[in-house]
């Protein structure tokens, strides 16, 4: 992917208001799941509601098998 993307911000230091985060959360597949993958996506939006983890949540959406 060209795009950053993190999955965690720490609260010191304003890591989140300066976009200076990691990449700590993971989705693991088998190969034979990895061959469903559709998409994944890192649900940003969940750290502005009040309160949030310094985590977002990974994602993954599957094909059905067929």
């Amino acid at each position: 992917p060209d795009e950053t993307l993190y999955t965690f911000w720490d609260y010191q230091a304003g890591a989140w208001q300066r976009d200076r985060g990691l990449r700590i959360d993971h989705a693991l597949l088998s190969p034979r799941v990895a061959e469903r993958l559709d998409a994944v996506r890192v649900a940003r939006e969940e750290r502005d509601k009040p309160q949030p983890s310094d985590h977002v949540p990974v994602i993954v959406t599957l094909r059905d098998q067929i």
